[in-house]
């Protein structure tokens, strides 16, 4: 299993040249911890992380008062440890307990095209315990495979759950996240089901109810 089976893409990325303000907004907004930081051509410069953001209040003063602030380049952790997509599992963990790091971007010709963290190394493991027949011919098609089980969950009514992702090992995919009910879970181990390939669904999804309404005082 490489980064690229267990990354999480579409990340979400902040100007150096953004304002301390722009980027702790950014952060708080998507309810993420750490972001990577690209220059003007789009290429990783650094990572800003919530604890780069809180280092002087000052910041938020000048902000509310309209003065200059210290951009995201004044801020942000200059050298980070990234890796190639095809970076096995074990040398990604083994990176982050060397180093004491939380995550590691992965790189495609210098662009940030994904990020594995821990908990997504611990998806893999637990994915990896479940591996079955080795041999197995869907091997070489589990990338395509994740794809099309998210495919065919987003954009439907019930596709609700909260932090959704998708680990394909050998065609047994592994559906993590937080549902607001047992009925959406259902749902999407039918919609993980029924695409051409999979061999079989493990859901460790956990129901969570959403809070309830409160009327009156």
């Amino acid at each position: 299993m490489q980064a690229k089976d267990l990354m999480s893409d579409g990340v979400l990325s902040v100007s150096a040249n953004a304002s301390v303000l722009e980027a702790a907004k950014l952060l708080v907004n998507c309810r993420v911890s750490a972001m990577p930081v690209v220059d003007e051509a789009g290429t990783m410069a650094g990572i800003v992380s919530e604890a780069d953001l809180m280092g002087d209040a000052e910041d938020y003063r000048a902000a509310c008062d309209g003065r200059p602030t210290r951009k995201v380049a004044d801020v942000m952790t200059r050298v980070v440890v990234t890796a190639a997509e095809d970076t096995p599992i074990a040398l990604l963990a083994g990176l982050m307990k060397a180093r004491n790091i939380k995550r590691i971007p992965i790189l495609k010709d210098g662009t940030v095209v994904g990020i594995v963290s821990r908990v997504d190394i611990l998806r893999g493991l637990i994915s990896l315990s479940h591996e079955g027949d080795k041999a197995h011919p869907t091997f070489g098609r589990d990338q395509e495979l994740r794809r099309e089980i998210r495919a065919a969950c987003q954009g439907r009514s019930w596709c609700q759950a909260k932090q959704m992702d998708v680990v394909v090992n050998r065609g047994v995919a592994h559906l993590w996240g937080i549902a607001p009910t047992d009925l959406v879970r259902q749902a999407y181990r039918a919609a993980a089901e029924n695409v051409p390939g999979i061999r079989t669904v493990e859901v460790h999804m956990h129901v969570v109810p959403p809070p309830a309404m409160r009327v009156g005082l």
